[in-house]
């Protein structure tokens, strides 16, 4: 498995992995480094891929998407790229890194940002299935997430406007990569060879209850369900989250995992306020963000490091996330009203699909959120009809399965027969006498 991105990123394909695991399948997920010990720990093989997800998310949020903003964005991007790229082989073919058992693929599962996937599966003639968490398939049903098209008969243009500029910047990184590395001829400027490709079955991890599979999607297209981990069941509270909790009303969740805010003091502060001015307690996750560094203690807010959404959504009203498609599943799962602050990519989309299912208001992008703005989507989620929607899109999710349904989407384009090594056929035995050999030839 190559997988490129954030922990959101990371997670569903840890739970995808360790059901391959079960079935009987040596399973190695190669993500960045800062995963190690999560990767470990849920049992599986980890190698290291180039790039850091915290410098990607930086870069990200500070230009909302992938294209750079200035020059000087350009090359942090290209270098993060290249070393992600350049890992990928070595990921496939390359010993154990610790124990140096000897690893040989038989099948690649990939997410599209790891951008040299294709070529890999190509070189190595291994199959591929890409599944990720965002569209990435044409289609007239919505517009391509990184774009910004608003007019329904752009929609299946932008899949290929965004992906045409992906690969007019990483191209001369492909085609080195090839050269140097795969021993593959080059891929012609003019080709779009990042381009979705027909034969290369793609698996969505997102619940059809949500986003239904567009009509315009053939057979090679699956929608799997959310795919969740299970962390609540091995998780021990500190005790003094348990007694705060038990001391009041359920509180509202507020906070943006593994993304930098910009002015997180100026943040913290217009959530405390909005939270005074509604009445409700409060839970800040301090993040990556560096959010909740507050001047006194309040006691109507708690400070959090890190916690299994699994759990900690249970014990919340409602939640207020970037919406990123894992925080975003683990609370309409847990039947919480949920408010979207995007800061990039695909969480605007995440916010307008929860808006349009009427369980939130409508997204606050991060450049326009304001004390007015989140006291007003407080007061959205407070509404006992919200309620109630959340309630029965969760009913509706709650026998969904997305982890079975990502690895029978597998097996259904590569029955599991198709995947074991062929034996190696011996060479056919010489007759006594050849001509061929008599003459020195062979």
């Amino acid at each position: 498995m190559l997988i490129v991105g954030t922990r959101g990123d990371v997670q569903p394909f840890v739970a995808i992995g360790k059901k391959f695991q079960e079935n009987g399948h040596r399973v190695r997920l190669a993500t960045h480094a800062n995963f190690k010990e999560f990767v470990l720990g849920a049992g599986l093989e980890f190698y290291p891929l180039g790039g850091d997800p915290k410098v990607l998310a930086a870069y990200m949020v500070k230009n909302k998407g992938f294209l750079p903003s200035g020059p000087s964005e350009i090359l942090i991007q290209r270098n993060q790229i290249k070393d992600i790229v350049f890992s990928l082989l070595p990921a496939c073919i390359d010993p154990d890194p610790e124990s140096n058992v000897p690893f040989k693929v038989n099948a690649i599962i990939a997410n599209p940002p790891a951008y040299g996937h294709m070529h890999v599966a190509e070189a190595l003639k291994v199959p591929l299935h890409i599944f990720f968490t965002m569209p990435w398939t044409p289609t007239s049903e919505f517009p391509h997430p990184l774009s910004r098209v608003k007019q329904s008969v752009g929609y299946r243009l932008s899949y290929q406007v965004v992906d045409g500029l992906i690969w007019l910047g990483i191209r001369d990184v492909i085609n080195d990569f090839r050269k140097k590395k795969l021993k593959l001829r080059p891929v012609t400027y003019l080709s779009n060879s990042n381009s979705y490709h027909p034969d290369v079955p793609y698996g969505y991890i997102w619940s059809p209850h949500l986003v239904p599979k567009p009509k315009d999607w053939g057979p090679k297209i699956d929608v799997v369900g959310f795919c969740f981990l299970d962390l609540a069941s091995n998780y021990e509270p500190r005790e003094s989250l348990v007694k705060w909790l038990e001391d009041g009303e359920k509180p509202i969740y507020i906070g943006f995992g593994s993304l930098p805010v910009q002015e997180p003091e100026k943040m913290t502060k217009i959530i405390v306020q909005a939270l005074e001015m509604t009445g409700q307690r409060g839970i800040i996750n301090k993040g990556w963000g560096g959010l909740g560094n507050l001047k006194e203690p309040k006691d109507f807010v708690y400070l959090l490091d890190n916690c299994p959404h699994d759990w900690l959504f249970l014990q919340c009203a409602a939640v207020v996330h970037h919406g990123g498609a894992g925080t975003t599943a683990a609370g309409l799962k847990t039947a919480c009203p949920t408010t979207v602050v995007p800061f990039f990519g695909d969480q605007t989309f995440w916010g307008e699909r929860v808006h349009a299912r009427g369980v939130g208001p409508a997204p606050i992008p991060v450049d326009e959120f304001s004390l007015e703005k989140l006291v007003a989507a407080i007061r959205f989620m407070l509404d006992p009809k919200v309620k109630e929607r959340a309630v029965e899109l969760a009913k509706a999710m709650e026998h969904e399965d997305g982890v079975t349904g990502a690895v029978k989407a597998f097996y259904k384009h590569f029955p599991r027969e198709s995947l074991e090594p062929k034996p190696e056929v011996s060479p056919r035995p010489h007759h006594f006498f050849s001509l061929r050999r008599c003459f020195g030839r062979s």
